[in-house]
């Protein structure tokens, strides 16, 4: 065989530049610092620069890691968690993933509630991951069966158990701020004039949203939100007022303001029908190569509707919360669409 040094000549330029980071110790180390990705059929089409945290490279694949990892430590630090704990939680998935690797790198057990309407990917990804899966039928927050109520009735019969109660915990947007807001205010080098995020609990864009406010008070923080939910009526009117529904995106949209959402500093808000989020998770796929999932779309929708707002020259930061392959059975099975009409 004829091989070409040339190909392994240390002074030719190398093919791919790499940073070297530091060697990261253990699960809760690789969590956050992802890369801020340029998107760059939406900017040529907008004429601003649409920059998305790709949260879906966290270790346990999603932005959720975040405020499992927090919520956790919290737990811990208060002194509500001793060892070979419980930790229970309600969730539409993502967060209940991040929860289950955190729960397996401390040594505690994780037991989640989640809706039977989630993917299915999702729920064999926990029950993978050792948790304990009690799928429950959808209910809204006001009734006493929604999953979270259920996930903290059941932890309270526990011993040394801590429901983590995502929507109304801080340490939720508090990994946000800081984390999330400090590494984006890095990246772009303070050159950033809005930030765009969907909320479920409002953890992200809470938290995200104040840090970088606190940075510089011109910086837009915008809420883009799902059909079927009330949160874009609530930034609009102050009354979470829903909209016509329901929607098929996971995890995002919310009858309620929840004491992180309460935190947070928002400007201005925008809605994304299902069809038009469908459309752009496939033109990612079909323009630049990326498999997103639901919320993700909803966020490209909400980075396209700000830049439109806020003219071309602006810098436009929004969120990749997961990859696809947690939706392969709903978003991107063709059949699934056909039926709910969004083929």
């Amino acid at each position: 065989m004829n091989i070409n040094t040339d190909f392994f000549d240390k002074t030719a330029t190398p093919l791919i530049e790499r940073s070297v980071n530091s060697v990261r110790s253990g699960f809760a180390e690789a969590i956050g610092d992802t890369p801020l990705i340029r998107l760059g059929s939406l900017s040529e089409e907008t004429g601003c620069e649409i920059l998305a945290k790709g949260e879906f490279l966290n270790p346990g694949g999603s932005v959720k890691d975040r405020a499992a990892l927090w919520m956790v430590k919290r737990a811990e630090i208060e002194g509500a968690l001793k060892a070979g704990g419980t930790i229970v939680e309600g969730t539409a998935g993502n967060t209940g993933i991040g929860l289950a690797h955190v729960c397996n790198a401390r040594g505690y057990k994780c037991l989640i509630y989640m809706p039977n309407n989630q993917s299915k990917e999702k729920i064999e990804l926990l029950r993978s991951l050792g948790a304990e899966v009690i799928l429950v039928p959808p209910a809204p927050y006001k009734d006493d069966m929604n999953y979270q109520k259920q996930a903290g009735r059941h932890a309270a019969r526990l011993k040394n158990a801590v429901w983590v109660n995502q929507f109304d915990n801080l340490a939720n947007a508090r990994a946000h701020y800081e984390s999330t807001g400090p590494e984006i205010w890095a990246q772009t080098k303070s050159e950033v004039d809005a930030f765009v995020s969907a909320a479920g609990t409002g953890g992200t864009i809470a938290g995200t949203g104040r840090y970088l406010k606190e940075r510089n008070s011109d910086i837009k923080i915008m809420l883009v939100d799902c059909m079927g939910s009330g949160l874009y009526s609530w930034v609009k009117t102050g009354e979470p007022v829903m909209s016509q529904g329901p929607s098929i995106t996971e995890g995002i949209g919310n009858s309620r303001v929840t004491d992180n959402l309460a935190v947070a500093a928002i400007d201005d808000a925008f809605q994304v029908p299902d069809i038009d989020m469908v459309r752009m998770v496939q033109r990612m796929l079909r323009e630049e190569g990326w498999l997103f999932g639901t919320s993700t779309g909803v966020n490209l929708c909400g980075a396209v509707l700000a830049a439109q707002s806020l003219g071309p020259g602006h810098t436009i930061v929004t969120v990749l919360c997961d990859a696809g392959s947690r939706y392969q059975s709903s978003l991107w099975n063709p059949d699934w669409l056909a039926e709910k009409g969004l083929a």
